[in-house]
């Protein structure tokens, strides 16, 4: 189907499934603000990748109990949550990382197999 009939392209599609995952990695690292793990997707991809809406994602995760509000801190008269992962967060992205690393695999397959006639 086009992005015509869909109204949503592949690539919002894939973005859109892989975010929560890129929040997810950053955080196996160290704990981060909001702000802060938006800029560091935006560095790391290049300027390819955004979080236009970062924050539902942040919520969602805190919601499943993937990531929790470390602490808040009040700079410059502005306020500041960061946001660590959980063990249960660490499971989870173990678990859907290896199982979109599967995914991929068999999908390159598909496309590398000749067809059969």
């Amino acid at each position: 189907m086009s992005k015509e009939k869909t109204g949503h392209s592949f690539s919002a599609f894939f973005k859109r499934a892989v975010s929560p995952l890129m929040v997810l990695s950053l955080l196996r690292e160290r704990e981060m603000y909001g702000y802060e793990i938006s800029q560091e997707i935006s560095q790391r991809s290049g300027g390819k990748l955004a979080m236009s809406l970062l924050y539902p994602v942040l919520y969602r995760l805190v919601e499943q109990r993937y990531v929790v509000v470390s602490s808040t801190i009040i700079e410059n008269g502005r306020v500041r949550s960061y946001y660590a992962i959980t063990d249960e967060g660490r499971a989870y992205y173990d678990t859907t990382i290896a199982e979109y690393l599967e995914l991929v695999g068999q999908f390159q397959h598909f496309l590398d197999t000749p067809e059969q006639k």
